[in-house]
């Protein structure tokens, strides 16, 4: 994974997590957070909304394996280039929702084999901060029952126990890759907990000096 690659000013931070894990819900309090903290945010999520992402995130249905792999990390390429590097060199906080931990995850749900996963995204840029949601698998299939499933991933308690494996080893390999990474399991602890934690952290992050 590229450390380099794009100019240092912000601070970029991806959050990542099993479904049912709060992956949405913690982004948007977070942001809000350190918006009234004073700090200038810029939130966005993978897929994209751009074109590209667009076409992953509602194809799911479509497409399928390596096909979805390759849209994903095409979406993830140019978005990067067209939206986050821009927003960093600016000198803002850039929170993703979902980045290169949920390809290791749900590409490899969708028979993708590994070490092509690995290579569609070696040279995405590593983030300042790697957040990763999980949870019991039961609770997550339970919340995502109540609130209504996104795609064909979130089919219920087996896949959410497929998802939770998955990331135990997702959290190991992108750690050998040198990934920032805090994994924050949110099955009985509250959101506000989560954006505090979290926030505290991204603070200590936005005060250091880019390196030389």
């Amino acid at each position: 994974m590229s450390a380099a690659g794009r100019v240092r000013g912000g601070v970029f931070v991806t959050i990542d997590g099993m479904g049912g894990a709060g992956k949405s819900t913690t982004t948007r309090q977070l942001r809000q957070r350190l918006i009234e903290a004073g700090y200038d945010v810029h939130a966005t999520t993978q897929p994209s909304q751009d074109q590209l992402g667009r076409i992953a995130r509602k194809g799911t249905d479509t497409y399928t394996g390596h096909a979805l792999a390759c849209l994903v990390a095409a979406d993830r390429y140019h978005h990067l280039a067209t939206q986050i590097h821009p927003q960093l060199a600016a000198g803002r906080i850039v929170l993703c929702d979902r980045y290169v931990a949920s390809s290791y995850v749900l590409q490899r749900l969708d028979g993708v084999p590994l070490q092509f996963i690995e290579n569609l995204n070696a040279a995405a840029d590593r983030p300042d901060l790697a957040v990763i949601l999980t949870a019991d698998p039961d609770v997550a299939a339970t919340r995502i029952a109540h609130r209504g499933a996104h795609s064909r991933f979130e089919a219920g308690p087996q896949t959410s126990r497929q998802e939770a494996d998955l990331y135990r080893d997702t959290i190991a390999r992108l750690a050998d890759h040198g990934y920032p990474l805090l994994s924050l399991d949110t099955t009985h602890t509250p959101t506000d907990q989560i954006v505090t934690l979290l926030t505290s952290r991204i603070a200590q992050l936005a005060a250091l000096p880019p390196p030389q």
